[in-house]
């Protein structure tokens, strides 16, 4: 293509020549000079072709060399993708191959397990049939030697188990009945000695409440505190209704509950002789006195026991004991 082009040039160039030496001049100068010029770029022109030619053939060469290059290349490449490809079928058919190896020697492995099986199956059927053989020789034996057959020897001994049963139910309901009593008897008492207490009658109410002596009138202001929350706050402390009427120097402690009330006594006894009567040393002194109070019981509890000749009670049993000091039945 580029060689065709350049021959067009030149042709054109000539051409020109040639018309421009003919429109020159006629004279026989001018025409030597014009087929000299033409003989110029005729050769002019060949040199071009010939060069034109050469490149052509060169830049064909370097073509094909490196058409011949990257072939060469590919194929290279190609090669390398194969044997890499190739290199992993390999791998591939290795593990493979120790896979089924592995999987050989398992079930190699696990035929020897199944014959070790049957064998041992084989052992145990034979001790079992031995064994099943000695019992049945046991059994006759014993039947011989004790006249019983194996039938009579179990209806005697369900008999006998049947009878201990019967007696163990027994003494199992005489010891319940007997424990339900002695609860139901203590729950008696306690729930009589308690209504007893509570159900006092008119001759007895002087024994219901507790009079507090104090030095003066002017205490019972500072009793029931302003707008009552002296008296609100000890009578929710202690479970003691505090009565203040106009006896003369005398407050009034009542309550079902002689402990209860002999430990407010107490509580009031030393907020008078403190003096600082309010609602947290109300509290902090009634805890004072209800351990007094207590303590007091404990002791007599203890030396209730002790006259008695009674050791090892329970410490319940001890306080009840002491609560008897501040109890009172009527009848």
């Amino acid at each position: 293509m580029e060689v065709a082009i350049i021959i067009g040039v030149v042709c054109l160039a000539l051409g020109i020549g040639v018309t421009y030496a003919l429109l020159a001049g006629k004279s026989t100068s001018k025409l030597k000079l014009a087929d000299q010029q033409v003989e110029n770029a005729r050769s002019e022109a060949e040199r071009i072709t010939s060069e034109a030619n050469r490149q052509a053939e060169n830049a064909k060469k370097e073509a094909v060399l490196e058409a011949k290059e990257q072939i060469l290349q590919l194929k290279q490449n190609s090669e390398a993708e194969e044997k890499k490809r190739k290199g992993e079928l390999q791998t591939l058919e290795n593990r493979i191959m120790q896979r089924e190896e592995s999987l050989d020697h398992r079930n190699d492995a696990l035929d020897r397990r199944e014959h070790q099986l049957s064998s041992l199956q084989g052992q145990l059927d034979r001790r079992k049939s031995d064994l099943d053989e000695l019992v049945a020789k046991q059994t006759s034996e014993l039947e011989r030697i004790a006249g019983l057959t194996k039938d009579d020897a179990h209806d005697e001994l369900i008999s006998r188990v049947r009878a201990e049963s019967v007696r163990d139910e027994a003494q199992i309901l005489r010891e319940s009945e007997q424990n339900v009593r002695a609860q139901a008897d203590k729950t008696a008492r306690e729930i009589i000695s308690t209504a007893i207490q509570r159900c006092a009658a008119d001759q007895a109410g002087e024994i219901t409440v507790t009079s507090v002596h104090i030095p003066s009138d002017d205490l019972k202001g500072r009793i029931i505190g302003r707008e009552g929350r002296n008296i609100r706050t000890f009578e929710q402390v202690s479970g003691v209704s505090l009565v203040i009427d106009d006896t003369p120097e005398t407050v009034i402690l009542s309550s079902f509950d002689p402990v209860r009330r002999e430990t407010a006594r107490v509580a009031l006894e030393n907020l008078i002789a403190d003096g600082r009567i309010h609602p947290a040393r109300i509290e902090e002194l009634y805890k004072k006195a209800e351990d007094l109070v207590n303590e007091r019981v404990r002791e007599a509890g203890e030396q209730a026991a002790f006259d008695a000749g009674i050791h090892d009670l329970h410490p319940e049993l001890v306080r009840t004991l002491g609560a008897l000091r501040y109890r009172t039945s009527f009848g």
